[in-house]
Parts: structure tokens; sequence; C-alpha cells
């Protein structure tokens, strides 16, 4: 998620879907622990091979924490550093969110293998790649954000699928609401999708050659836990699956992180005291703990914030 101002307007672009829980019990504050500090427009956290990484889209960087120190493994001025996959060949798949949006793939230690910046019919990556994820076959998909202007009046955002061994990204989904977070089943069956002007998450059945199919409304946030905010932006922004096929999702401008079952029911929910701009999550190996990325101040346009660690639930 980029910075944005949240406007005061609110809308609702998905119907009622997902029934409404009990609040479940809040963290204690000392759970939570702050591992990385002043990252600008932290987003994309991933651990891989006990580290994690994460970007950061003001400072246009993808940076590397294995502990105790973090180190940047890329930078590129204008990329907007945002979504951030691993493929089966162990290289990363990187979306730039800035305009005229691209993905990237790069080498572990942050060379450039690849570069796609529009889709096999030439169409640009309107308002930027805003997340990425490598389904269980090999192939990938990614969410273009749509036309980027505040009040959010247009609906262009879209879903594109790279197929394993394909040269070119193909569109699968389009007028999505803002289209940014993506997720997939551990079974590859299910793609999950956030539309964050909407408070909303789509669900669609992959069908064996990557195509998409059975659009439906799988989850309202509204319903699942109060809204923290009345703005156009508050809503789903990225989010992971794990392997029970639980969803982790972070909700900006919401300051949380919404566990939510295969089947729409709210699970667990991870207040996050380092800021309301929360953008993404990432488990490590054992799935015992979240590493969540968090914008403390979502109105400055630097984006600053941190990398946070809480146990998982």
């Amino acid at each position: 998620m980029r910075a944005l101002a949240a406007a005061v307007l609110w809308t609702t672009g998905c119907a009622a879907a997902g029934a409404s829980a009990p609040p479940p019990r809040a963290p204690e504050a000392s759970e939570e622990v702050t591992i990385v500090p002043d990252v600008q427009g932290p987003e994309g956290p991933l651990w891989v091979d006990g580290s994690l990484y994460f970007v950061g889209w003001t400072s246009n960087t993808l940076s590397k924490w294995d502990g105790k120190t973090t180190t940047v493994v890329h930078s590129l001025a204008g990329c907007g550093h945002n979504g951030l996959a691993l493929t089966r060949q162990h290289t990363f798949l990187l979306a730039c969110s800035a305009e005229p949006g691209a993905i990237l793939e790069l080498d572990m230690t942050g060379k450039e293998l690849r570069r796609w910046s529009t889709d096999d019919k030439g169409a640009a990556f309107t308002g930027g790649i805003n997340d990425v994820v490598v389904a269980p076959d090999g192939g990938a998909y990614a969410t273009v954000f749509g036309s980027n202007v505040d009040p959010p009046t247009l609906v262009n955002g879209r879903v594109v699928h790279l197929a394993p061994g394909a040269k070119s990204w193909v569109e699968v989904a389009n007028d999505l609401n803002h289209a940014n977070g993506i997720g997939v089943s551990p079974d590859g069956k299910t793609l999950y999708v956030s539309e964050t002007v909407g408070n909303c998450i789509l669900k669609f059945t992959v069908e064996p050659d990557g195509s998409l199919s059975h659009r439906a409304n799988f989850a309202l946030l509204s319903r699942l836990t109060p809204d923290k905010h009345k703005a156009w932006w508050l809503g789903p922004d990225s989010m992971k699956v794990d392997r029970h096929g639980d969803l982790y999702v972070a909700q900006f401008l919401g300051g949380k992180v919404l566990k939510i079952s295969p089947e729409g029911k709210l699970l667990h929910e991870f207040p996050i005291a380092a800021g309301d701009g929360t953008t993404n999550v990432a488990l490590d190996d054992g799935e015992k703990n979240l590493y969540v990325t968090v914008v403390a101040s979502p109105e400055d346009p630097k984006a600053p914030g941190s990398v946070v660690r809480i146990p998982n639930r």
C-alpha cells in the first residue's frame, strides 16, 4: 500500500460476506516487539531461509534482516518496491508500485534477471503492481492496483497471471476496486484478492490452466471487526496464507491483522500498537510468529514505519 491521505468519505464496494464474531482476546502489549525500526514505506515481508526480507516503497529498497542486522540487497529509484514473492527457482518476484508499474525478477543478491512492464497485450500496469504471489504449480499472480486518485472514483484494478514457463503476464481478472493483496490456497485451487476500497476480499476458483472463474465475495472486513476509521482507504492491504489455508490480512488504517479461516470466519484479531497503517504480514518457518510491516503515520508521504514481531495464535 502506498501512502494515501485518508479521506473522510466512505464506500462499500462488496456485498456483505463473512459472519461477524465476538472480538477475540487481544495480545498483550509486551508481546509486540519492534525488530526493524525506521523503515520508509514498509511492505512485502517474506521469511526465507531463516532471514526476513522486506521492502520500503518510499526508500525504493529491498532489505534483508538476519536476526541482528539489516542489509539493503536491492535499490532502484522510481520503483516503489511493494509486494515480494519467492519462486521455485529461489528467485524473487518484486512488485514496482510506482507508475508506470513493473514486475522484476531478482536473484537472492538483488541482481535483476528479468523485467516486465506490460502484459501480453502491451497494456501498461496502470496504478502500479501492488502485490505478487507464487502458486503451488510454480505460476504467479500479481495485482495491478488501478488508477491512483483520491477520492478513488475509478475502478480499474486487475489481476495478471504468469503461467509456469511463460514469457508474458496475461490478464485473468479486471474491474477490481483497487486490487491490493493476493494469496493462494495451499492446494492451489482458490485465489484471494483484496479490494482495498470497499474493505472487501474476493475469491476466485483457479482453473487448471491458471485462469480464474467463479468470482465471489469472501469477506467484508467491516462485518468481521469494527471499523477503526471511516475512510476510502480503510480496507484489506496485503495478506499471507498459511499451510492450513487460513488467511492473515493486514487492514490498512485499521491497525490490525485479521486471521480468517477458509470459510470466511474470523479466528483471531491481532491489534498492532506500532501504527494504524498495517500493510503486510509474513510467517516464519514454523508459523509460530508473525512479522508485520506497519506505517506509523499513514498521512505522512514518506510513510515512516517499522517491522514488528508478534506470536501467532
